[in-house]
């Protein structure tokens, strides 16, 4: 069996590939999983368990609930928030572990399971391998240890999720947003209300877009992966900034008072000299993956801040966050992280931190992106192939060779298979956008040929 969790937990079409009998098995796995790490030993055990609003969301709580309450865990049922609401709620009531139902940023088909850790930290790989090997050993046939009576779990709404995370995000702004006018993309997803209900609290005027999840419309043309109706909704309304949110809302992006983007590493680079400027900014350093622009290493340099470069995901950059004590990270999809406040990436978080840096400075976010110039980059993503040989094919280390000696100092080139979709991402940053596009679509065509 090929590994189930991928770098975000796992995935797949919902009913298909995530089935109910996978989550709930899954759910069970991971109970006694936990439960021979001796993490219940001493108490009765307790998980916090939320969902987005996707329509297969509903029969896929009702499966992993089920597994956590046969396996003697009370469940937390906290209904429709965003991911890094889950992990928030599981740290602060003391749970033993957070469950998260949603694919992010994937098509409403899809759905995903993520399990977070007490004090809702993302599992370590080790216990995703040994919850694989539990659930495949009693899926083909061991049975269960089962509690009976009064040994079972029992499951409650906790409906007081909502306030209790909104709340926590508006305590931790360095300053209010009164003056602001935010347009917000909620994506349909699982920030509907819970960030403009942030944004208001804090002071903004919000204007709200892609805020009416109706089970099937996630993600559909709306949210941080599509942000021209974003562009278009700041523009219309004379907003001085627009945030856009995944699904799940563990990621955010930006644009300006002109509808122009401001990715993940632009925000970084705000959020890095403001925190500098706080004293809040551990070793003056900040943690992104390879996969961030070359012009965010050198706006880093230039600003005598220090860069830790991780691999591809939010997790691997929260590791060496954790691992060194610092206390800003992210990717340039807009995962950031701000370890002070949140152990997972928070998109209404950076939201709410980068409008507050504008209303503290009183600058526009166009004049405090402008940190950092973004070298064009061009990403293609070649679907059909065999991933798994990415790092292994003869013909495309040649390729790749080659694009790199034509590149020079001043460009560079990633391959990478996706850790949570069936592709192969393509990156090429050039100091010309043509060259790049030519350098890039050159090299999709030898993945396409030596892995298809």
């Amino acid at each position: 069996m090929g590994r189930l969790f991928g770098t975000d937990g796992v995935r797949g079409v919902a009913n298909a590939d995530l089935t109910a009998e996978l989550a709930l098995g899954l759910s069970v796995a991971a109970a006694h999983v936990l439960a021979e790490a001796g993490t219940f030993e001493g108490h009765r055990p307790t998980a916090v368990v939320g969902r987005d609003p996707r329509a297969s969301g509903e029969f896929l709580e009702a499966a992993v609930v089920a597994g956590l309450a046969s396996a003697g865990v009370d469940v937390l049922r906290v209904g429709v928030l965003p991911t890094p609401a889950v992990a928030h709620l599981t740290g602060v009531l003391g749970a033993d572990l957070g469950v998260m139902l949603s694919a992010s940023h994937n098509a409403m088909p899809d759905n995903g399971i993520k399990f977070f850790a007490r004090g809702g930290h993302k599992l370590a790989d080790e216990l995703e391998d040994r919850i694989e090997a539990v659930y495949e050993e009693h899926r083909t046939g061991a049975p269960w240890d089962r509690p009976t009576g009064a040994g079972v779990g029992r499951v409650r709404d906790y409906d007081e999720g909502f306030d209790t995370y909104v709340a926590h995000l508006v305590a931790v702004l360095p300053n209010r947003l009164d003056g602001l006018k935010v347009v917000l993309d909620e994506a349909h997803g699982a920030a509907s209300r819970v960030s403009p209900e942030a944004f208001s609290r804090a002071g903004a005027e919000v204007v709200t877009i892609g805020a009416r999840p109706d089970g099937l419309n996630i993600n559909d043309g709306c949210g941080s992966t599509h942000l021209d109706l974003l562009r278009a909704a700041v523009v219309e309304h004379g907003a001085d900034l627009g945030i856009a949110h995944d699904g799940d809302a563990d990621r955010c992006l930006a644009v300006d008072a002109a509808g122009n983007e401001v990715d993940g590493d632009q925000i970084l680079a705000v959020l890095a000299l403001a925190m500098r400027e706080a004293g809040t900014l551990r070793g003056d350093t900040v943690v992104a993956t390879v996969m961030s622009n070359l012009g965010f290493k050198l706006a880093m340099e230039r600003e005598g801040l220090n860069l830790v470069q991780t691999a591809v995901g939010d997790r691997y950059v929260l590791e060496a966050m954790k691992e060194h004590g610092f206390a800003l990270g992210g990717e340039q999809s807009g995962h950031v992280i701000v370890l002070d406040h949140a152990t997972t990436g928070d998109g209404t978080l950076t939201g709410l931190m980068l409008a507050a840096r504008v209303a503290a400075t009183g600058k526009s976010l166009a004049e405090l992106a402008g940190v950092m110039e973004r070298l064009p980059q061009v990403l293609v993503n070649v679907k059909d192939v065999d991933k798994s040989r990415v790092t292994t094919s003869a013909d495309l280390a040649a390729a790749v060779t080659e694009a790199e000696r034509e590149l020079g100092s001043t460009g560079r080139v990633l391959l990478r298979s996706s850790g949570t979709e069936p592709l192969v991402r393509v990156m090429v940053e050039a100091a010309d956008i043509e060259q790049a596009r030519s350098v890039a679509q050159r090299l999709a065509d030898v993945v396409k040929s030596a892995l298809g």
